[in-house]
């Protein structure tokens, strides 16, 4: 009873797409799922929402700071005749001034440098996070399309192994075969339903990881194949520079130059100026004042010079770690272009070949089985060898597909020289 339980519900779990395709009109294909995903994936909009941050505070950096506004009392007597008094002493007025700031030149110039280096970090990293979600929503849904095109061909695989049953037993019942035969088909029939459980968990996971991107399209039926883009060896390595994850290192360079400029530019002194206006009591005049303000960088060996050599080695660890990752993507444009080039004349050899050939097999074992030399067993074998040949074909295509999408999305669509 579990047993037909367990086939019943691998049966409805194979038809989801048949009745999909069926009951809704809507089909998702390769280009619309990846659309999507720019569209709905909540990593991007954070780092949306990032860039939009950095844009607003390119507006401020530079500006002169606010003005200040001061109130107070000055000279109130607290002891003696006056003791809180505010019009007996002739010393004691209400004071209400402005005082303005003015950072030197050059450090406004290096804060609003800053902050548009801030603005380009946060956009390559926008942009390398829309590499990723590409990368990672092609591979769900290719990952999705190979298990469903394999989970296709296990009705026929277990029809073969049907037929090898019947033909074990009429052989069994002949005389010619042991009992021992029999277990074979048996052994068969678990391990297809053991290739059907992980195809139908491969099929589940690709759709929890679709979903991740798209959200609830992520059930619809899918529909087409994955664009055949060119692959060009040569595009790619001279575009490889303008990667985002190079790209990135260019605008972390230009913060951290304006950053150095930054520190340099505190050795400038800074300067200030405050008006105010004294009231004294009626009948003493009332005051104003006028002075100026100005920093004095007496200690730079202390204070401003650390700070630069700080921001030195940081850039030269930046370089440093720049050129290492430029190596890592050389070696992975290599690595990754032997990789296609292994798939992809493995699936010709695959289709061209060895599909030729296990058909080949089926059409002389079947003329052998008519003519008695060969057994009914044998015929059925040669079918499910050619099955799983078709099977091996569908994951070789899908491995091609994925090296494919890693080449293709090596940096955004369009950017390429």
């Amino acid at each position: 009873m579990s047993f037909f339980i367990r086939r019943l519900g691998a049966l409805v779990a194979l038809s989801i797409p048949l009745l999909g395709a069926s009951t809704v009109s809507h089909a998702l294909t390769f280009e619309e799922a990846v659309n999507l995903a720019l569209s709905r994936a909540p990593q991007l909009k954070a780092k949306s929402a990032d860039l939009a941050a950095a844009d607003s505070l390119k507006r401020s950096a530079g500006q002169l700071p606010d003005p200040k506004l001061e109130l107070g009392i000055e000279n109130l007597p607290v002891s003696g005749p006056g003791q809180y008094s505010l019009t007996q002493d002739f010393m004691t007025m209400r004071k209400i001034g402005l005082m303005q700031e003015f950072p030197n030149k050059d450090k406004r110039t290096a804060q609003a440098d800053d902050a548009q280096a801030q603005a380009a970090v946060a956009t390559t990293q926008l942009q390398i996070e829309k590499l990723n979600v590409l990368r990672a929503t092609a591979a769900a849904w290719i990952e999705r399309d190979a298990a469903e095109k394999e989970i296709g061909l296990v009705a026929s695989l277990r029809e073969e192994n049907r037929l090898f049953d019947a033909a074990v037993r009429a052989r069994i019942a002949s005389g010619k075969g042991s009992l021992a035969d029999g277990l074979t088909p048996r052994q068969e029939a678990m391990a297809i339903d053991n290739l059907e459980s992980d195809l139908l968990a491969r099929r589940s996971k690709a759709i929890t990881e679709l979903e991740r991107w798209i959200g609830k399209s992520a059930i619809d039926p899918l529909q087409g194949e994955v664009p055949d883009w060119p692959v060009d060896h040569a595009m790619l390595s001279h575009a490889l520079h303008r990667h985002p994850e190079l790209m990135l290192f260019d605008s972390r360079s230009s913060e951290i130059d304006a950053e150095i400029r930054e520190a340099k530019a505190e050795k400038i002194p800074d300067w200030g100026v405050e008006v105010a206006y004294q009231q004294r009591a009626p009948q003493f005049g009332n005051m104003a004042s006028f002075q100026f303000t100005i920093a004095l960088p007496m200690f730079p060996e202390s204070r401003q010079d650390p700070k630069i050599a700080a921001k030195i080695a940081e850039k030269e660890a930046l370089d440093a770690e720049r050129d290492a990752t430029v190596r890592e993507h050389n070696a992975m444009l290599e690595s990754d272009m032997a990789e296609y080039r292994r798939l992809k004349d493995s699936l010709e050899r695959q289709k061209k070949v060895l599909l030729p050939l296990a058909d080949e097999k089926i059409s002389l074992i079947r003329a052998d089985w008519k003519s008695g030399k060969a057994s009914l067993a044998d015929l059925a074998a040669a079918r499910r060898e050619r099955i799983e040949t078709e099977l091996r074909a569908i994951e070789l295509a899908s491995s091609l597909s994925l090296a494919s999408v890693r080449l293709h999305y090596a940096m955004l669509p369009g950017t390429a020289p």
